[in-house]
């Protein structure tokens, strides 16, 4: 019944975050508020504190842990939500002075990730490292092992796992990694086939919630989910666009990127990721109405470094144009395009400059086969365009555009 009740009804959470100095603790709490309003928990409160580290025993001072407390029990508060990383004995003590539930940042994201995941790679990439994160942390989960299904923070792989040995999560995870190398070797064939036959490919990138999978639906009525939350699609969608030059190429959605994304998982999801590496062309998009817009093209930015990729071509999509303020002043990398793909304003410029950036895939040539290799002239009527034949002495002449790919069959024969 209380997975019922939890289903039911949203969770009240307080959230807690402490400002070192190493970033800017206010702007990473409003985030961590959409987490939690994405993972399906309404942010009643939310208290930051001031300190030079944490608290080894209970990451806050004494102090303001008891305020929080008396705060829970007075308005019945079920989560609390910790803007970092906690350790087991961090967890337990403060589990067991508030009385009530604990998980931090990475334990949340895991959380939407396994909410969000409907592929099997992605359904396999988020257990992995669910199971990872929860291995250090089996002999601290303090009260969360004793609420199945109890809400946010517990879904994915499931109670069993988290409360079996270490050595059996082990296994599980080297028979996961097995599995999701087998699909990681699939995924490779279906690239090197797209390479062969000469299919371009166009990736979209950028902070979550930037209008991404809006922008995928426009182009290509992808009818990928669309909603005002973080993490909302998370599976990686292909579909084919046809620019304005009649080329036609593969449009790739990615998952969404966040501040401070922990690093286990950006390992779990580099195969994703990786589409855009073996991209021709990167779309950064990004909220320019977003006051953060500025950081996250540095997030978006930071990755593209990490993925090797800055060298291909990079389009900068500054999406919500219709409601953005001093867009001029965004870091934007390459060429930019102002667009709202809820309205459909600017989608024909940026369909206009992808094909400008293209590298070229076709070219006009003229070809002298002889008569022995009419076969390959069949070839490029039906792969290409022909303007021109002409049946010669030497043999037949031809005035064609097609393929790069396929004319390089035919260099000996090019005039």
């Amino acid at each position: 019944m209380e997975y019922l009740y939890n289903e039911l009804r949203r969770e009240k959470a307080v959230l807690v975050g402490i400002d070192i100095g190493e970033y800017d603790a206010e702007s990473s709490l409003a985030e961590l508020s959409e987490l939690c309003f994405t993972a399906g928990a309404d942010v009643v409160a939310q208290t930051i504190q001031k300190r030079s580290h944490p608290d080894s025993a209970t990451y806050i001072g004494k102090g303001r842990l008891e305020d929080l407390r008396i705060f829970c029990a007075d308005e019945d508060i079920d989560l609390l939500v910790f803007d970092g990383e906690l350790t087991p004995i961090q967890q337990r003590n403060i589990e067991r002075e508030t009385d009530v539930r604990v998980i931090d940042r990475t334990t949340l994201i895991l959380d939407i990730f396994a909410l969000h995941a409907r592929s099997g790679e992605g359904k396999l990439q988020v257990e992995i490292a669910q199971l990872k994160y929860a291995l250090p942390r089996l002999g601290g989960k303090g009260t969360e092992l004793s609420r199945l299904g109890g809400g946010i923070g517990t879904r994915g792989p499931g109670e069993t796992k988290l409360e079996s040995d270490r050595r059996h999560i082990r296994r599980r995870i080297k028979t996961l990694e097995n599995e999701l190398e087998t699909l990681k070797k699939r995924r490779e064939l279906i690239r090197k086939r797209r390479e062969k036959d000469g299919i371009t490919t166009v990736a979209i990138v950028g902070y979550t919630n930037a209008g991404k999978s809006t922008l995928m639906n426009a182009l290509t009525d992808a009818g990928v989910i669309a909603e005002n939350k973080l993490f909302v699609t998370l599976d990686p969608t292909a579909r084919q666009l046809k620019l304005p030059g009649g080329r036609k190429v593969m449009l790739i959605d990615t998952v969404g990127l966040i501040r401070r994304l922990p690093h286990n998982l950006v390992e779990a999801f580099l195969s994703t990721l990786e589409e855009a590496a073996n991209a021709d062309v990167i779309l950064n998009v990004c909220d320019a109405s977003d006051e953060e817009c500025a950081e996250h093209l540095e997030v978006t930015e930071k990755l593209l470094e990490e993925l090797e990729c800055k060298n291909k071509p990079i389009i900068s999509v500054l999406n919500k144009c219709d409601i953005a303020e001093d867009v001029d002043a965004l870091p934007v990398i390459g060429k930019s395009v102002r667009i709202s793909a809820l309205t459909g304003d600017g989608l024909d410029e940026l369909l206009m400059t992808i094909d400008k950036v293209l590298p070229p895939t076709r070219m006009k040539v003229n070809i002298l086969f002889p008569y022995s290799l009419t076969g390959e002239v069949a070839k490029l009527r039906e792969d290409g365009e022909l303007h021109s034949e002409e049946y010669t002495e030497d043999g037949i002449k031809l005035c064609v555009t097609a393929p790069i790919r396929l004319l390089e069959d035919y260099k000996d024969y090019i005039i």
